[in-house]
């Protein structure tokens, strides 16, 4: 049988380790990717430390997965060898229930199909991938480029597309870590009038460039009194992973402004129920979203000109480029790259 090398944890807070493998055969349904590109997220923590109840080991993480298929199983429409296509953070979309049939992959009444977790991931030369979490990969992106928008990508589009938000409204992105800096790209593409948040001036032409209208120093300023002076927030995007600094903005929003989070801190969000009730405002999370979302997410990205900002690895050096990632040692993504 022909042979593959891939990146996998043995146990719960294993070691990644390169091994060689034998190339999976796809089953009905799927299809194999060769693998170009795979993004480094921190949820392939969840994978790698054990933390997601029922993973089968040794299985190999990662969902920012971007190549073309290699070979197609049976009852497979609609795709074909050598498309170019990407594998995202995907539950469900199986067409058992009318969850799924709305797109809500959360609300998923069946044993949700997450990559790198329910099934071997993108840390490897090849992979196999139900059809339904595949999206098309447009010729204007890379490898590179297209793997990181299967999630950070794919979150950041989705939450600012369904928040509300129309062309010229106020809309604040707070963080432009690996979030964030697609944040202000996307919003700034929609047309809106982008404010991004972040410590220190000297990330201040940073976010101009990537198209911010203004640039708030949370350590110099009020970020909430700010915002407020500019009209406050039609929609906050909080990409931080740091609660007091969610905290910190709140009030700027608008009357009907949206808080959007997509940043997991580990702490409560402290909210004035006042706050919310007198300006009618509202806090609410979001998810990254279905295969067709990513299909959208590459699309307007290959359109507009967004592309993500990535410190590229040799499938090989997966373990230095995890630690890198895991120490927030990375400015934005970290992608691994395997020669295909």
């Amino acid at each position: 049988m022909a042979k593959m090398r891939a990146v996998e944890v043995r146990s719960p807070k294993g070691r990644l380790e390169l091994v060689e493998r034998e190339i999976p055969e796809p089953v009905p349904g799927t299809v194999r990717v060769k693998v170009e590109a795979c993004g480094i997220c921190h949820s392939d923590s969840l994978t790698k430390e054990g933390l997601w109840p029922g993973i089968k080991y040794p299985r190999v993480p990662g969902h920012e997965v971007a190549g073309s298929i290699d070979a197609v199983g049976s009852g497979v429409a609609g795709w074909k060898l050598g498309q170019r296509v990407g594998v995202g953070w995907h539950g469900g979309h199986c067409g058992y229930c009318t969850s799924c049939r709305r797109g809500d992959f959360v609300t998923c009444q069946v044993a949700p199909q997450v990559t790198g977790i329910s099934h071997d991931g993108g840390y490897a030369e090849y992979m196999v991938a139900p059809a339904t979490t595949l999206a098309h990969i447009p010729d204007e992106l890379s490898a590179a480029e297209a793997g990181p928008l299967m999630c950070a990508g794919i979150t950041t589009y989705n939450a600012l597309r369904n928040s509300g938000a129309r062309p010229g409204d106020l809309v604040a992105v707070l963080g432009i870590g690996g979030l964030g800096h697609l944040g202000v790209q996307f919003a700034a593409k929609m047309g809106l009038r982008t404010v991004a948040i972040a410590r220190g001036m000297d990330k201040e032409p940073l976010a101009r460039k990537l198209g911010a209208w203004r640039y708030i120093d949370s350590r110099a300023q009020d970020p909430a009194a700010e915002l407020v002076k500019l009209g406050g927030a039609k929609v906050v995007l909080a990409t931080v992973t740091n609660a007091k600094a969610m905290n910190a903005v709140l009030g700027g929003l608008a009357v009907d402004g949206k808080f959007v989070v997509v940043g997991a801190a580990d702490e409560p969000l402290e909210v004035s129920p006042l706050l919310l009730i007198m300006g009618r405002r509202s806090v609410l999370g979001w998810p990254s979203g279905t295969s067709l979302d990513s299909e959208d997410t590459l699309a307007f990205s290959a359109l507009a000109g967004v592309r993500p900002m990535t410190e590229v690895f040799a499938l090989e050096r997966a373990t230095e480029a995890y630690e890198r990632m895991m120490r927030g040692e990375a400015r934005f993504r970290v992608v691994l790259t395997t020669g295909k």
